[in-house]
C-alpha cells in the first residue's frame, strides 16, 4: 500500500527548562521500539448499544450518529460518536498510550464473561499491537496515514500512526526516582493481585542501576510510606525486606494512599532524575475520601507543580477501571492491566521502561478531512480525548505524555464521495519539547488512491488494527453483533479472519487476539 508522509517540523519558541522524562531500563528484553505500544486507555467509555448502520440517512447538517448531542459534547451515555460532515472537516484529539481496557477484556472473557460494555475503549485494542511505522531519529514523531476500502459503499477505514523514536539501551539515561504506591487492602489477597506486584517489585529492584531510588507506600484503610525515597546502591536488602512484608490487610482508601504517595514523591523528588508515581491497584475505592474529583486535583496539583507523573498498574478480576483510568489521564500518565506473572514482569520490564522516559510532552493530533472528497468521518475511540479545534495550537491545553518505542493509533471510518478522487486527508501531530517546551509539528497525507481495495486484503499492521477495532465494536454492542463501524463482520466471521490472520503472521499477540474473540462468540 502507497503511504504518504511529509515532515514539516515547525521551529518554536523557548520555554522554562522542564526536566526531561529519562529512560529506565532495568530490566532485560525490554526497551526495544519493536514493541510499539504493547503496555498499557483515554476514557471513551462508550455507550453499550450499537451506533445506526454508516449508510443510514442523514438530515441536512446533521453531525451526530444517535447517542450524541450534536453540542460537541459526549450523549447522555458518555460516548460522543462524532460524525463530522461538511463544513466541519477537522478531528482534534490528545494522544494516549494505554491498553488497560484491553488487558482486563482478555481477563474477563478467559474467566467465561463477557466485559462491561462501559469498560471497552476501542483505542486501547487498537494500541495493544505492535506497528511497523517509521520512526524518527530524533525526539519526536514520525506520520504514516494509510487506509483500506470496507464491504460498505464508499465507506473506508483510515488509519493515522505515530511514532516516536526507538528506546536508548541501558546505561545511556540519568537516575529514575520511582515511587510505589501498593494497595494491600483485603481484595488484594486474590490471587494475581498482591503477589503478582510484590514478585515483579522484588524483580525490578534486582535489576535497577545503584543511581536509582525506590520509595515505597502501601494503603489500606490508611496510607503509610514504609520506605522513603532510597538510593540503591548496597541498600537493596533493605528495599526486598520492605516489599516481603507487604501483607493484605483492611479496606481500600485509595485516596490516602495517592495522597500520601505524592507526598513522599514530592519530598523525595531529585533533580535531573525521572520522578514518578506507581500506584498498583485493583482500584476499588470504598473507604476515606472516594470521591474521584478530589482524588484527581491531587494529583493534577503535583503534576503542574512539580512534574511528577502517574503510571496506574491495574489487577484483579473486579477491577475499577474507570477511576484508574481517570486517575492516569489527570496525572499525565498511563495505565495497563495484569492477570498472571508473565504480564506483571512484561509491565515492570518492558513497559514501565518506556512510560518513564518522556519524548513529548501535550500531544495532541489534528486530522484535516478534504470536504472535495470526504462526505463524513467518525474517530474511533478517543471520547474523553477530544480537543477543541480551535486549541490544537493553544500550547496551554493539556495534551498526552509519550515515551521512546511508542507508537499511537488512530482509526476513523470514514465516507468519501461517490467518485472521488485526489487528496484524502493531512494528519499533523504537535508536541512540546519535554525539556525547553519548545513546540514543534510533523504531518502527513494520504490520497484516495493509496486506499486498499478492501480492508482484509491491506498490509499486517492495518488488518490487525481492523481485527482489534471490530472485536471493540462487537463487545460495546448488546448482542456482541457490532453495526457500528462499516463492513463489521460477525464475532463468528471475526473469529475466522483473527484465526486465518494469527496463522499467517505467526505473532503470539495476534494468537491472544484471536482467541478473545472466539471466546466472545462463544459468549454471545
Amino acid at each position: 500500500m502507497k503511504r504518504y508522509r511529509t515532515r514539516r517540523p515547525i521551529g518554536a519558541l523557548l520555554a522554562l527548562t522542564a526536566a526531561g522524562g529519562l529512560l529506565l531500563t532495568g530490566c532485560t528484553g525490554g526497551g526495544d521500539g519493536d514493541h510499539g505500544t504493547k503496555e498499557t486507555a483515554a476514557d471513551s467509555r462508550g455507550g453499550s448499544g450499537p451506533m445506526p448502520a454508516p449508510d443510514r440517512p442523514r438530515g441536512e447538517g446533521e453531525q451526530r450518529y444517535d447517542g450524541g448531542t450534536g453540542t460537541g459534547e459526549p450523549g447522555e451515555n458518555g460516548d460522543s460518536r462524532e460524525t463530522a460532515p461538511a463544513p466541519d472537516h477537522l478531528s482534534t484529539f490528545a494522544l494516549d498510550v494505554d491498553t488497560a481496557s484491553y488487558g482486563y477484556a482478555r481477563r474477563t472473557l478467559s474467566e467465561g464473561r463477557l466485559p462491561d460494555p462501559s469498560t471497552v475503549r476501542p483505542e486501547e485494542f487498537v494500541n495493544s499491537f505492535r506497528q511497523d511505522y517509521d520512526r524518527p531519529d530524533g525526539d519526536g514523531f514520525t506520520v504514516t496515514v494509510d487506509g483500506a476500502r470496507t464491504d460498505e459503499e464508499d465507506w473506508s477505514l483510515v488509519r493515522v500512526g505515530l511514532a516516536t523514536r526507538s528506546a536508548e539501551q541501558e546505561g545511556e539515561r540519568p537516575p529514575a526516582a520511582l515511587t510505589f504506591v501498593i494497595d494491600i487492602s483485603g481484595s488484594m489477597a486474590e490471587p494475581g493481585r498482591l503477589d503478582l506486584a510484590k514478585e515483579s517489585l522484588g524483580t525490578m529492584t534486582d535489576r535497577l542501576r545503584d543511581d536509582d531510588s525506590v520509595a515505597l507506600v502501601t494503603f489500606s484503610d490508611e496510607a503509610e510510606t514504609v520506605l522513603p525515597m532510597t538510593r540503591l546502591g548496597d541498600r537493596r536488602g533493605r528495599i526486598h525486606d520492605a516489599i516481603d512484608s507487604l501483607e493484605p490487610t483492611d479496606s481500600t482508601n485509595l485516596g490516602a494512599g495517592v495522597e500520601t504517595g505524592y507526598d513522599t514523591a514530592v519530598e523525595g523528588r531529585r533533580e535531573g532524575a525521572t520522578n514518578r508515581v506507581v500506584l498498583v491497584s485493583d482500584a476499588l475505592a470504598n473507604t476515606g475520601d472516594t470521591d474521584a474529583d478530589a482524588i484527581l486535583e491531587r494529583i493534577a496539583d503535583e503534576r503542574r507543580e512539580h512534574g511528577i507523573t502517574l503510571f496506574g498498574v491495574g489487577v484483579g478480576s473486579d477491577y475499577g477501571d474507570a477511576l484508574m483510568e481517570r486517575l492516569a489521564d489527570k496525572g499525565d500518565g498511563h495505565t495497563t492491566y495484569v492477570s498472571n506473572t508473565e504480564g506483571a514482569r512484561e509491565v515492570f520490564c518492558e513497559q514501565l521502561p518506556r512510560h518513564i522516559e518522556l519524548t513529548a510532552r501535550d500531544a495532541k493530533a489534528q486530522v484535516a478531512f478534504d470536504p472535495e472528497t470526504v462526505a463524513e468521518f467518525r474517530l474511533v475511540g478517543y471520547d474523553n480525548r477530544r480537543v477543541a479545534d480551535d486549541d490544537f495550537r493553544d500550547d496551554r491545553v493539556d495534551g498526552g505524555e509519550v515515551g521512546p518505542g511508542h507508537t499511537v493509533t488512530a482509526l476513523y471510518a470514514v465516507r468519501t464521495r461517490p467518485g472521488a478522487d485526489g487528496h484524502l486527508a493531512t494528519a499533523t501531530v504537535r508536541w512540546l519539547d519535554p525539556r525547553t517546551r519548545a513546540p514543534h509539528e510533523e504531518s502527513g497525507d494520504v490520497e484516495t488512491d493509496a486506499l486498499a481495495d478492501s480492508v482484509w486484503g491491506a498490509d499486517r499492521g492495518l488488518r490487525v488494527t481492523a481485527t482489534a477495532a471490530y472485536f471493540a465494536d462487537a463487545l460495546r454492542s448488546p448482542y456482541g453483533d457490532g453495526g457500528a463501524l462499516p463492513g463489521a463482520p460477525r464475532l463468528g466471521e471475526l473469529a475466522e479472519r483473527a484465526g486465518a490472520l494469527a496463522d499467517r503472521t505467526e505473532d503470539p499477540d495476534v494468537g491472544q487476539l484471536a482467541e478473545a474473540v472466539r471466546q466472545a462468540d462463544r459468549l454471545t
